[in-house]
């Protein structure tokens, strides 16, 4: 029998209850929720709905990153009957208002970090969804009875245009999508188990449908887990893949591509451009195992379980589609619209149809019109647009759904897709030419990092004009992108040929949430660059996204000054800066010059440069698995300790601090000499003095894993000994202080996950005058973002020592002084939180209490 409703996807005994769920990144840290704890926290939220007074068919906001929370709370509006309203986490206040406001909504879910709204309903921050805990005493949950016909939510347009637009979706049209894909599924389920549990990367925003279908509705068919992630950044990405052990990657054409070129972009750092080409051309025609063990190094950096991208969203270049296949990968591809319920068209997994976009999932119609339109008819096409009364039709009189793209289909029924059909350019000669088969023929050119064709408007026909982000822009640029210019229009036929080409000013090109270039923007900058281009020959007039930027994390001005104007920027705002512009250009950034950047313009030539690689640092596992661990256990007992008896037992004050914690926590104390660490182990109990990961000097620690050249044979041997001995008796990591230190916060991260406490020094260094030196900002991002207590130590009479040149103290002269453990929130400004951290460390110089000699 049918079903009535998509809610019946996610009854409590539709999937173990203990397998993951959703995991999603916060912060430095990795949240997991398993179908339990999912099901938990959307039922909660829906009796929240309900509570509120809020009947079938209120419409509620949600607005925020992708995340556990954010599927609870859409899942909440399904089970409860209201009617959801996601927007883009990137979309603009005013954008987010209008919508609220025109949808009439009734509650607003709004992430932490976004601007609030002052609107006249309540609000519930995301990220603390868990707060909406139903009544102990309520009686069970029950879904809200929905039929085919019924809302489930409200999907507005992003807001490139002056009044956002809404499209309404109905338990129908979502079914009729999932229930093709579920009978499809069902004939393969019984080789699900080889690989079990499936885990969907989704990279895709949750605001829209594509993004909830492979994030939220598959993913429950699969008994799949959704992995969410805050960066686009593709080292990231590919890093995540690889520790989340990811099976499939949900994403847009845009970062397919940025992928592609980071792996090029490795074997030529790494000297081996030219072997990795001619692999690449030797596994033409072969099967894909013999691929997979020929780039067996590649699959090995995304591991083993990956072997397949979903992209969607927009039509991938033929070649990066070739790229990925012929590296042993199944690129699917999906066609739809919003209005379509995200989907007209799949390819199967696994009988692609190379450059194709699928054939029409059954049950749907879809025909060509004569000008080569793609008309949709079926049960997913939406019943309208948001409006007062009446609702806004959204089909024509026969019920087609006009899409506005050109398509071609072949034999076989695969679709093609052609292009926008309001983008088309008619020629002077009535010729209509398509952007898409220019664009093609340009990114062919090994120079061309991306391109976008628009029509110049001359004498009432319009001009294809090329215009090119180019991967090395120079002085020469416009020369060279006339010769790239020529170059493709050799392989065009007369009537395409490109007249104009300009390259684009900024280092990319503006674009919607889901990647895909704002033409309309930058048609209008190619018209008035080429209006003026007589005037001012070298002038490029496109808009600095890299301004904009800026402008966001200081909240200053733009415009020519503000290029020239020196950065007035906190260290944690370079930090944040850094990670916005590798996630809004999708590349590696040197850490090294950014920080030493003063201006704009330093900021611009820096984003110019070839892509960056970050000095190696090495994370040692190894250290912290269970061999390891009963060696340190023993080494501790036999050396450390002993020595410590040498030196001088320590006097221990507030150990009953830490009673009622067990960790993890973060622990931050001043530095004063190379066997601090020894001490503060002594100092903690035994439960946190197991599991404890303690961070060190990043540079020092790589010079003795590798040496330096001319260290010497000897030299170098004690090196790798020391550093050896080092890590397994300390279980220290590096922590850089000049680059690479986002890395070693995100593994400090990962070891708080794994349930080991971090020990850091936050002023970098030990002191030499025996005052405690200034805490790192960086200190004050890291307690904001792992969501852990911190807990702060002091050391005392070590320096005291040293400075009188003993080597040895009675019991008692040296102190180590625990602070009761202090929490805070990612809301608090982590130059605050350092100083505060601070403030608490120097207040515990000569604590008095209780001592402990044990």
């Amino acid at each position: 029998m049918p079903r009535q409703s998509v809610s019946e996807y996610f009854r409590p005994d539709s999937r173990p209850i203990h397998e993951p769920a959703v995991c999603w990144q916060r912060g430095y840290r990795v949240m997991r929720w398993s179908y339990r704890e999912l099901w938990r926290a959307a039922t909660d939220f829906a009796w929240h709905i309900r509570s509120q007074g809020l009947g079938k068919g209120e419409r509620v906001l949600i607005w925020g990153e992708n995340s556990g929370e954010w599927v609870a709370a859409f899942l909440g509006c399904l089970f409860s009957g209201a009617v959801a309203v996601p927007i883009d986490a990137v979309g603009e206040k005013g954008f987010a208002r209008r919508v609220a406001q025109q949808a009439g909504v009734r509650l607003a879910v709004i992430g932490r970090d976004l601007p609030e709204l002052e609107l006249p309903v309540a609000t519930i921050t995301l990220e603390e969804l868990e707060c909406c805990k139903r009544d102990p005493m309520s009686p069970p949950f029950s879904f809200e009875p929905s039929g085919r016909g019924d809302p489930i939510e409200i999907v507005f347009t992003s807001g490139t245009t002056a009044e956002p637009r809404g499209v309404i979706l109905t338990h129908g049209n979502l079914l009729a999508n999932l229930e093709p894909i579920e009978r499809e599924i069902n004939r393969y389920r019984r080789y699900e188990r080889l690989v079990h549990p499936l885990r969907l990367l989704d990279l895709l925003p949750l605001s829209h449908v594509f993004g909830q279908l492979l994030g939220i509705f598959i993913p429950q068919i699969l008994g799949a887990t959704s992995v969410f992630v805050n960066t686009l950044n593709p080292s990231d990405v590919i890093s995540k893949i690889h520790s989340e052990r990811v099976s499939v990657l949900v994403t847009v054409p845009r970062l397919v591509e940025s992928l592609k070129d980071q792996i090029e972009r490795d074997f030529q750092a790494r000297g081996q451009g030219e072997k990795f080409r001619r692999n690449f051309q030797k596994a033409s025609g072969e099967s894909v195992p013999r691929r997979w063990w020929r780039f067996q190094s590649i699959h090995r950096r995304f591991g083993w379980k990956f072997w397949a991208i979903i992209s969607g969203g927009a039509a991938l270049p033929a070649e990066t589609e070739r790229f990925w296949g012929r590296l042993g990968y199944a690129v699917i591809q999906g066609y739809g619209l919003t209005e379509t319920t995200s989907l007209i068209s799949v390819n199967h997994p696994f009988h692609l149809g190379h450059g194709s976009i699928g054939r029409a999932l059954p049950g749907l119609e879809v025909a060509l019109a004569d000008d080569g339109e793609i008309l949709v008819r079926g049960e997913n096409v939406a019943p309208g647009y948001w409006a007062e009364t009446p609702t806004a039709p959204v089909r024509d009189q026969d019920g087609w759904f006009h899409t506005g793209d050109i398509g071609e289909r072949d034999g076989a029924g695969n679709l093609y897709f052609k292009g926008r059909s309001k983008n088309v350019i008619v020629t002077s000669e009535g010729l209509n030419v398509y952007p898409q088969d220019l664009e093609a023929e340009v990114r062919k050119e090994p120079g061309v990092r991306d391109c976008v064709v628009v029509g110049l408007n001359r004498g009432g026909n319009a001009q294809p004009c090329a215009v090119l982000l180019l991967r090395d822009p120079g002085a020469q640029a416009e020369r060279e992108a006339a010769k790239i210019m020529d170059r493709a229009n050799l392989r065009l036929a007369p009537f395409q040929h490109m007249r104009h080409c300009m390259v684009w000013a900024d280092t990319d090109f503006p674009r919607t949430p889901t990647q895909k270039p704002l033409l309309g923007e930058i048609a209008r900058s190619a018209e008035t660059y080429f209006n003026r281009q007589a005037a001012q020959p070298n002038e490029l007039l496109a808009p600095s996204t890299l301004q904009d930027l800026l402008a966001r994390v200081t909240r200053s001005g733009s415009g020519p000054a503000a290029r020239a104007a020196k950065l007035q920027l906190t260290s944690i705002e370079r930090v944040e800066l850094l990670a916005a512009f590798e996630d809004r250009y999708q590349m590696d950034v040197s850490e090294n010059e950014f920080m030493k950047a003063e201006s704009l313009q330093d900021l611009e030539n820096i984003l110019e440069l070839p892509a960056a690689h970050a000095p190696v640092s090495h994370y040692p596992r190894w250290a912290q698995r269970w061999p390891v661990r009963i060696i340190r256990a023993i080494l501790l007992n036999l050396l450390a300790r002993p020595a410590m008896l040498l030196l001088g037992w320590p006097r221990i004050i507030g150990r009953e601090n830490l009673r009622g914690s067990n960790g993890p926590v973060l622990l931050v104390a001043n530095h004063i000499a190379f066997f601090d660490p020894a001490y503060v182990l002594e100092a903690l109990p035994k439960r946190f003095r197991r599991k404890l990961a303690i961070a060190m000097d990043g540079e020092l620690l790589e010079s003795m894993r590798n040496p330096p050249a001319g260290r010497g044979f000897f030299a170098s041997l004690v090196d790798r000994a020391a550093y050896w001995l080092v890590v397994a008796i300390f279980n220290v990591f590096p922590l850089p202080l000049q680059t690479g230190f986002r890395k070693s916060f995100a593994f400090a991260g990962e070891l708080i996950d794994r349930g080991w406490s971090v020990l850091i020094f936050p002023e970098g260094a030990r002191t030499r005058d025996g005052h405690m030196g200034p805490f790192r900002a960086g200190i004050g991002l890291l307690a904001a973002q792992l969501r852990v207590p911190v807990v702060p130590l002091r050391l005392d009479g070590i320096f005291e020592l040293k400075a009188l040149g003993k080597k040895w103290a009675r019991p008692g002269r040296i102190q180590v002084s625990i602070a009761a453990p202090v929490g805070f929130r990612a809301s608090d400004r982590a130059e605050e939180i350092a100083r505060d951290l601070e403030r608490r460390v120097a207040g515990l110089s000569g604590a008095s209490g209780s001592g402990d000699h044990s």
